[in-house]
């Protein structure tokens, strides 16, 4: 259960204007609920909790993972972007052994590794480097098939595992996550005879780490999926509750006061490394989904302590458009405590006996303050600890609360026309056909 603290924020939003905010968020749930408002051919991600653990989806992609352990895979190659891999990729950040590679903890379960995130030549030799030594298989997500950066990689990929295991093979060691009926992938899947999971037209990208798109890879990680989706399914009842204690209402309604007045950049924080892509994942989610018409709070992540160290001085004394949410854990799931040491040259044997995390802790509630005292107002979201039950809530309660803070915006949360420039231009400097004069009026600025 994610649990929403606002007393961060009291000094800085009245009980009057928070009121008049929870009104307004609580009006949006309702057009959310209804499914009356901009973008509701998009909300199919409301229900996959409930709906995925009554039906077959995880047993399915369990399935493609025992396949695949027969055959010795001890790599997977997902291919994705934004959306389509930033939810495993938080994932499998937060749920593995920070240090498996250096361990050499192989387990049972193939190591995931990522492409089609990006367009570096470099990333990709490099990553072949490791293919070439492993024994591969390949997930490619996309509902089209004709992304650019997942496209040109599921290129390199298909062709070398088709070299290297034959065609028929190889068939058994791809998988597409992709469109139930049209497109490039899907008309490839069906051609070569891969096994496929659909991504069904109601569910943006960015809202799609509870179907096949993040299902497969934290599977096929050897993590627990129905924990995850049971904690989802939980915050999917207690964020439909049409009351002042929905967090996902409260979460909303404070960050849209807060905006109105004047606080511009929202910092998601955490104090444990685990969490760092939950960053990474969570701006995609809220800059894809309200930054639109010149609105939207600009979504920035940092973790602390380490950040402190680099970004404190700004967060603390800089331009006072900020705020903060910090996801706070309650619980380490290891522990250490620190010794005494006779010579206490660093002057630390106060902390003789103490637990690491208490540290944190303290870290954690030291710059709580300091940030409020320095004019940063800061809402605190705690869990108990980092495990899959924990954060499936995490994602539902970010994506419910999205969708929320986007109709109280005044926006749709569920389109992202603006992500289309950039693809335009670079087609027509990479010579696509049927771009020759938008090239060349490109060229001549260049």
């Amino acid at each position: 259960m994610v649990k929403v603290n606002l007393g961060g924020c009291s000094s800085f939003v009245n009980d009057a204007d928070y009121k008049a905010y929870v009104e307004k968020s609580l009006a949006a749930l309702e057009v959310l609920e209804n499914e009356t408002g901009a973008g509701n051919d998009f909300l199919g991600w409301k229900h996959l909790p409930s709906e995925t653990l009554n039906g077959t989806l995880v047993s399915d992609c369990e399935a493609i993972r025992d396949l695949w352990k027969s055959k010795g895979v001890d790599l997977v190659v997902v291919i994705g972007i934004g959306g389509s891999y930033l939810g495993a990729k938080c994932a499998l950040e937060a749920l593995s052994h920070q240090f498996a590679k250096q361990l050499k903890n192989k387990g049972e379960a193939p190591e995931i590794v990522f492409a089609g995130q990006n367009l570096s030549e470099e990333y990709m030799c490099e990553l072949m480097d490791l293919v070439q030594e492993r024994n591969a298989a390949c997930v490619v997500i996309s509902k089209s098939g004709t992304t650019t950066e997942p496209a040109v990689a599921f290129r390199l990929i298909k062709k070398y595992i088709e070299e290297k295991y034959g065609k028929a093979e190889a068939a058994e060691r791809i998988v597409a996550v992709t469109d139930k009926a049209r497109g490039a992938l899907k008309g490839l899947a069906t051609q070569e005879g891969y096994s496929t999971f659909v991504i069904e037209d109601n569910v943006g990208g960015r809202f799609s780490v509870l179907t096949p798109v993040g299902i497969l890879p934290i599977v096929l990680a050897g993590f627990d999926m129905n924990a995850m989706l049971q904690g989802a399914l939980e915050m999917e009842k207690a964020c439909a509750q049409p009351s002042e204690e929905n967090p996902a209402v409260q979460y909303a309604a404070m960050r849209n006061a807060l905006y109105n007045q004047g606080k511009k950049i929202e910092i998601l924080v955490a104090y444990n490394p685990k969490l760092t892509f939950l960053g990474e994942w969570w701006k995609q989610l809220y800059g894809e989904s309200e930054g639109k018409n010149g609105l939207g709070i600009f979504p920035a992540s940092v973790n602390f302590t380490t950040d402190l160290h680099s970004m404190g001085q700004y967060i603390q004394d800089g331009e006072r458009t900020l705020m903060e949410t910090v996801v706070t854990v309650e619980n380490s799931n290891r522990s250490m405590l620190i010794e005494n040491d006779p010579q206490n040259l660093d002057g630390l044997n106060f902390l003789t006996g103490k637990h690491v995390e208490e540290c944190n802790a303290m870290a954690e509630l030291g710059t709580k303050l300091a940030h409020i005292d320095g004019g940063v107002p800061q809402i605190s979201l705690s869990i108990e600890r980092v495990n899959e039950y924990n954060l499936g809530a995490l994602f539902y309660f970010f994506e419910k609360a999205c969708g929320i803070s986007g109709y109280v915006l005044g926006v749709n949360p569920f389109d992202q026309p603006g992500v289309e420039a950039y693809k335009k231009n670079m087609f027509a400097l990479l010579g696509k056909p049927g771009y020759e004069e938008q090239a060349e009026a490109l060229r001549a600025r260049l």
